[in-house]
């Protein structure tokens, strides 16, 4: 019978963390009575450098269940680092990532687990629809994953980070190093035999979103800038463009000056000096945010820093 981890990164969830555990301890044991999972499966709670008790409720499960376990991150790391930390931590067949809140149906992880046993390696959760969003987060989100698309980077549409993977697929994940992890671009390109469990996504019951807009603005540049060099090519295309335009712009000052037309020549040359400067300033930008990830590259920090773990 194959061993199921399920992969839960926690970062200030004291306010959902119980009803979470519950939810999942149910899940568990349904797969289990349906001899879909083996009778070890069992919960990794990552704490992400939490500074509320989150640790404790999750000591405290621990200690009454020993198929709970526990990796507690040395400092707050992000998301993806602990999810990782969780995956790479747990000895299991398969594993299954899902945030603490419970927003993505737990349910679905039955789905997946019978995707796996029909021979899928990589199992995405991918939502039905993106009814329970505001009109912001929707068309916001909607258009990250078509940029995304336009861009070339593989995606799964609608997709986030709750997935299933086999061992086969987190031992493949290991040989990509980058530490600027964004891992829904990064599962796409193991190549291995996937497919999608649709679910509906429900509201957050308790505590806050820990995703606020800048720093979602943040997560989908750092998808940006390391998989595609679109951006950079687009400086290319606009120094193009611009060079283009001056030049019919000097053509055109030329014409109209020479054919006794009064143009003001400071107009035009403060213009053509806040037209360059600014195309120069946003390459310089875009180039600058490129040898910054080559700067995080090359130091080969490690990614995470563990402080303890338990039950596992």
């Amino acid at each position: 019978m194959n061993k199921l981890e399920i992969v839960v990164p926690c970062y200030n969830e004291e306010d959902i963390l119980e009803y979470t555990i519950n939810e999942l301890q149910i899940v568990l044991d349904i797969m289990v009575e349906d001899s879909l999972i083996s009778e070890s499966s069992g919960i990794c709670f990552v704490n992400d450098g939490s500074t509320d008790n989150t640790q404790k409720i999750i000591d405290d499960a621990c200690k009454i269940d020993d198929r709970f376990s526990c990796v507690k991150l040395a400092g707050n790391y992000g998301h993806q680092k602990a999810l990782l930390a969780g995956m790479y931590s747990v000895d299991a067949d398969m594993v299954v990532t899902i945030d603490a809140d419970l927003q993505d149906d737990p349910n679905a992880i039955i789905e997946m687990v019978k995707k796996y046993r029909e021979g899928y390696e990589v199992v995405y959760g991918v939502r039905e629809n993106r009814n329970s969003d505001t009109f912001f987060k929707k068309y916001t989100a909607l258009g990250f994953y078509k940029i995304m698309q336009m861009l070339g980077i593989k995606i799964v549409y609608n997709h986030a980070d709750f997935r299933l993977m086999s061992k086969n697929a987190i031992e493949r994940l290991k040989e990509y190093n980058e530490k600027s992890v964004f891992l829904r671009a990064l599962i796409p390109l193991l190549g291995l035999n996937s497919c999608n469990v649709y679910y509906d996504r429900f509201e957050r019951l308790a505590g806050e979103s820990k995703y606020p807009f800048l720093k979602m603005l943040s997560f989908a540049w750092c998808g940006f800038v390391g998989f595609s060099n679109f951006p950079l090519r687009i400086i290319t295309v606009a120094g193009g463009v611009l060079f283009s335009l001056s030049i019919i712009s000097l053509i055109s000052f030329l014409a109209l000056y020479f054919s006794d037309h009064y143009v003001s020549k400071y107009i035009f040359m403060i213009l053509a000096f806040a037209l360059f400067s600014g195309t120069i300033l946003l390459a310089l930008g875009i180039i600058g945010e490129y040898i910054d990830k080559i700067f995080t590259e090359v130091k080969a920090r490690p990614r995470y820093q563990i402080e303890k773990m338990i039950n596992v």
